[in-house]
């Protein structure tokens, strides 16, 4: 509803019109038009922004994550990123991927369908090349994969795709497991050329070897879930209160664990020649007096002060003094 005028507005608008200060012609209301938005009924859109975005911080946590697990296992420095997460048909897609090239097709379980995890050579021939004791470079010209190399990247796969689980978790319960590796674009169709997927591009650096991962997400895998991947959902179960019941669970696991208790009688220091020699009946002389307090430790940490004693005929230790900070045992 537009603006109502006062009686004053009127008066000078009138006064205006009358002194020849404003144009009745420039007064004309023209018609707008409407905006007419192009729709492609050959790739129509079935991810939201929204959705596109919660994938794109899913991903940047499963980016961090890989690039921890890969910078311990092949001991050199890896970087990934989301560099984009893109809605795309699988056509584009499957025609993007060079040969050969590895291809995983993942079982994403516990959703129907498969989910494409697709590596560049030259990121893969730097991992082969780096796990088999060398630096860590590609090959000048690429080529098929031999089968010990596809039997290494099969291994390696399977760990990064439990990587997945975490970064899902306030979605679905993931249990993502590798199928099969494919090495041709030809023989992994997984869904309709026209069906609509989302692409995350990983920018993947291992070494001085560029590359590119990418993750292909049909919409069919995870439409049911999909109003899950929206940012206030996602950051609404991040953001949950934990619930009383939660509480009581875990402080009685807590009260419940068994944690091991040792008690130090002392320590003394001999020689090899005489611990050999050592037979049943011998004494060892601890640093400890008779009356001195003993070190109570819980694990490897000295926390209690302690007595020995008998009580009901058992060897017992008696708590004289508990440490305020906690410190290393040996």
């Amino acid at each position: 509803m537009g603006d109502i005028l006062s009686q004053n507005e009127i008066d000078a608008l009138l006064k205006a019109l009358n002194t020849g200060e404003i144009d009745v012609n420039q007064m004309k209301t023209t018609t707008q038009e409407k905006k007419i938005r192009e729709y492609d009924f050959k790739r129509p859109s079935k991810f939201a922004k929204d959705h596109l975005r919660t994938l794109n911080i899913i991903h940047e946590t499963y980016a961090r994550f890989v690039t921890n697990f890969l910078s311990g296992y092949l001991r050199t420095l890896v970087n990934v990123e989301v560099i984009s997460v893109e809605e795309i048909s699988y056509h584009e897609f499957s025609n993007s991927i060079s040969n050969p090239a590895v291809l995983a097709m993942v079982d994403f379980l516990p959703l129907n369908g498969y989910v494409i995890f697709e590596m560049n050579p030259n990121i893969v021939f730097a991992i082969i090349d780096r796990i088999l004791g060398g630096s860590g470079l590609s090959l000048e010209k690429i080529r098929g994969f031999t089968e010990i190399e596809l039997s290494i990247i099969e291994r390696l796969l399977n760990q990064m795709l439990g990587l997945l689980r975490d970064p899902w978790e306030n979605v679905i319960e993931l249990k993502p497991r590798l199928d099969r590796i494919e090495t041709n674009s030809q023989f992994a169709q997984i869904i309709s050329p026209n069906e609509m997927i989302a692409l995350v591009t990983l920018d993947t650096k291992i070494g001085d070897v560029k590359g590119m991962m990418n993750i292909c997400i049909p919409h069919l895998v995870v439409e049911p879930v999909i109003s899950k991947l929206s940012t206030k959902y996602w950051f609404g179960s991040i953001q949950k209160e934990m619930s009383a019941e939660s509480k009581q669970n875990i402080e009685h696991k807590i009260e419940n664990t068994k944690i091991p208790l040792k008690v130090l009688l002392g320590k003394t220091q001999i020689p090899v020649s005489d611990f050999i020699e050592l037979q049943k009946g011998d004494v060892i002389q601890l640093d400890t007096m008779v009356n001195s307090e003993l070190e109570m430790m819980v694990g490897n940490i000295h926390k209690f002060y302690g007595q020995p004693g008998v009580r009901k005929n058992k060897v017992s230790v008696k708590i004289t003094k508990v440490l305020e900070r906690e410190e290393e045992g040996l």
